[in-house]
């Protein structure tokens, strides 16, 4: 997969949502994008599991995700209750047609994917950039403030810009991501302000997440960069103690948070499919990727 034109052709400005892509073993994968983000941040890694012979499902999460059709229509945040519900709906829907369901979600969509799998059951849950804390060392020092911006009166209006590095070490990909931000408000990694009723919301997903990660007992991996510059270590940290089931861990030491469109996206996608199969028979190992690592 080229990258490149992903991002250029049809990341910027877009955001579409991906839908179902059907495979032929008759197992699924469900993709779960992150806040204000879109399944177009998931891309690699579905085509890598689709080309795998999965199905798969990236599906955009009302309320959650925001796409170019939603800003122009005057999009508002929904609350994290509506986003669970929307996601145990998907996992319903594949289960139904599918012998077994994976799940796996990207910063608040790990998050959602958590809460998913405290509700149902799925085969396999993988964890990246999983979102427990913001604390990473590019949040703001004032973020120990934003709590006085969930209040009632104030949470609908406010909204906080994103900023650089936008979760990316690779310099070619920020500076194409910067200019789909600066015209169109919309690109791979998501939306170029974050309201603070969908961090609101988020901070509310993540309390009841982390009060249920005891009762999860499914096989998991976290995929995590040691430099993410959104959630800290802490994070892999308190999955590891306090998950129902111990997690494998992978650390990745050249990317930030978007995992899956930094510089290792392809080494992660093929760790994510190496886990995959495990607990999925019927993976084609001899599928590989054309993703081309940019400079």
């Amino acid at each position: 997969m080229d990258l490149e034109s992903l991002t250029l052709h049809n990341a910027i400005g877009h955001g579409r949502q991906a839908g179902v892509h059907p495979g032929h073993n008759r197992q699924a994968v469900l993709l779960l994008h992150g806040l204000c983000a879109n399944p177009l941040e998931m891309q690699p890694l579905a085509r890598m599991l689709h080309q795998a012979g999965y199905s798969v499902h990236s599906p955009l999460i009302e309320g959650m995700g925001v796409d170019s059709l939603a800003l122009r229509q005057g999009w508002r945040p929904g609350v994290c209750e509506q986003w669970v519900d929307e996601a145990v709906r998907h996992f319903d829907a594949l289960a139904a047609t599918h012998e077994r369901v994976a799940v796996a979600g990207l910063c608040i969509g790990a998050v959602l994917a958590l809460a998913l799998a405290a509700r149902r059951t799925p085969q396999a849950l993988v964890l990246l950039s999983p979102t427990l804390y913001f604390d990473g060392w590019n949040v703001s020092p004032w973020r120990r403030l934003l709590p006085l911006a969930y209040l009632p009166g104030l949470r609908q209006w406010l909204s906080f810009a994103e900023r650089p590095p936008y979760g990316l070490k690779n310099e070619r990909l920020r500076k194409w991501i910067a200019q789909a931000m600066a015209s169109d408000g919309l690109c791979a990694v998501g939306a170029a302000r974050l309201p603070a009723a969908s961090l609101y919301q988020a901070e509310r997903l993540i309390r009841e997440a982390r009060r249920e990660l005891a009762d999860i007992t499914v096989p998991a991996l976290v995929l995590h960069a040691t430099e993410d510059d959104v959630a800290s270590p802490r994070s892999v940290h308190l999955l590891s103690d306090r998950l129902g089931r111990t997690p494998e861990v992978t650390w990745f030491d050249d990317s930030y948070h978007m995992l899956t469109l930094d510089n290792e996206r392809e080494a992660v996608c093929s760790r994510v499919a190496s886990f995959v199969a495990e607990h999925l028979p019927g993976i084609d190992h001899s599928i590989r990727t054309d993703m081309e690592v940019a400079a």
